[in-house]
């Protein structure tokens, strides 16, 4: 007869492995009715913690570590705080580190983490560097990766659907009349950059409009690369009338750059983002996004670790997007208008009345 496990334990109670290991090792975070049921599966099931389990379950530091791309992407630092609280609720204590769009940098942090010996690691990584990252699935450390992943590296995930936002705001933007979209792109070394790309190219065919490959200009996911993207876009010889930035920050630094040129975002040109951040909608004119919800991403990416580490297999996960309309791209776009002739002097208005004189028409 096969050994009951804790599996069979939460099945039984309806709830996750996760809840029945925390209810018999004596964790406080669970619900009353979790925890009879649990406790009550358990005695029907006749189940018998595994002693060597329990004693590896004794090591643990009841600490996890955190990689962000870069604190100072507002969406980041929402998902650091997000993944936070919902760690310290499931009893851990989050190490964060900021890789700052570096992989050098984030290799330095993984490695430490690794020597203080975390529960487990949520990391957002950088590009296609696999060494420190591999180095993790080799020491058997469970890992989640959070918006970003690594080709080739087998780890449960929490990401993005970015295609159905975007081809949202294409189609949105090309109704409204506009036939030319500038798009600033995400590094093309990194998951999210190469993904909402694809999404923007197949958007535009389907849409039937213009894909002149002037109209994209590759960023960092920094603000000043934001603000690159637009100075090159508008300096084309036929500019775009609408702009996509494929990140917060490099919006941040498209709007930035809007102002200064005294262009009117909403009614010079259209502008909208990747990514809501809470303050967009406070602005004058509020900015038109690509939404999907950093609350769901952190808190799925904490269920999906503990998971891995009360010895689970979990399936990844793909968070929805979707287009949220403001005014920054609301209007329809406004035909250009030829200029005005120059005004006759009255000299010159004196001779053509001559002219009319001497030869009237017939």
């Amino acid at each position: 007869m096969n050994a009951v496990t804790i599996k069979d334990v939460a099945a039984r109670a309806g709830v996750s492995a996760a809840t029945a290991s925390r209810v018999l090792s004596g964790n406080a975070a669970t619900s009353e009715d979790s925890r009879r049921a649990v406790e009550r599966a358990a005695k029907d099931l006749d189940f018998r913690p595994n002693l060597q389990a329990r004693a590896l379950r004794s090591t643990r530091s009841d600490t996890i570590g955190l990689l962000v791309s870069d604190v100072r992407n507002p969406f980041f630092a929402d998902l650091a705080h997000t993944i936070e609280q919902a760690a310290l609720a499931e009893g851990y204590v989050t190490l964060l580190g900021n890789a700052n769009e570096r992989a050098d940098q984030q290799n330095r942090y993984l490695d430490t983490l690794i020597a203080r010996r975390v529960d487990g690691v949520i990391v957002a990584p950088q590009g296609n560097d696999t060494g420190t990252v591999q180095q993790l699935v080799d020491r058997e450390i469970p890992t989640v990766f959070v918006d970003r992943v690594i080709p080739g590296i087998d780890v449960p995930s929490v990401t993005t659907d970015s295609s159905t936002g975007i081809r949202q705001t294409v189609e949105h933007l090309a109704a409204l009349g506009h036939t030319r979209i500038g798009y600033i792109a995400g590094p093309q070394s990194v998951s999210t950059g190469r993904e909402r790309f694809t999404a923007y190219q197949d958007a535009i065919t389907a849409a039937g409009l213009s894909a002149d490959p002037d109209l994209v200009v590759f960023g960092d996911f920094q603000a000043a690369s934001g603000s690159t993207g637009v100075t090159t876009l508008l300096g084309l010889d036929d500019p775009p009338t609408a702009i996509f930035a494929a990140d917060s920050l490099m919006a941040v630094g498209a709007i930035a750059i809007l102002n200064r040129l005294g262009l009117r975002v909403g009614e010079d040109i259209a502008l909208v983002a990747f990514d809501d951040i809470e303050w967009f909608s406070l602005l004058e004119p509020a900015l038109s996004v690509v939404a999907h919800s950093v609350e769901d991403m952190g808190r799925v990416a904490v269920d999906l670790l503990r998971d891995v580490i009360d010895g689970g297999t979990p399936q990844s996960v793909r968070l929805p997007s979707e287009l949220i309309v403001r005014a920054s791209s609301a209007t329809a776009i406004r035909p250009r208008r030829p200029a005005a002739p120059p005004r006759p002097t009255d000299q010159q208005h004196a001779d053509q009345q001559h002219a009319d004189q001497q030869h009237p028409e017939h």
